[in-house]
């Protein structure tokens, strides 16, 4: 098992995400944002805003995915 925040996702908290794939991270990461969306959280909405900007650039939202998976991978198992 390996564990990134919130914040390490690009996210806004330290809410801390644990699993065995990047995969299952992200997947946990994405539930988390979506409660955080209705509670219209301003911390989260900001940085949701940010990553929607990357998703409007395909190979810049690639680059920012694979520096993330690339950090979960050097993460040493919990």
């Amino acid at each position: 098992m390996k564990t990134m925040t919130c914040k390490q996702l690009g996210g806004a908290c330290d809410l801390a995400f644990t699993a065995e794939t990047f995969e299952d991270l992200v997947s946990q990461s994405k539930m988390h944002g979506m409660q955080m969306f209705q509670q219209q959280d301003a911390q989260h909405m900001e940085a949701m805003a940010k990553v929607q900007m990357l998703m409007m650039n395909p190979q810049a939202m690639q680059q920012f995915m694979d520096s993330k998976r690339a950090e979960f991978d050097a993460l040493p198992a919990d």
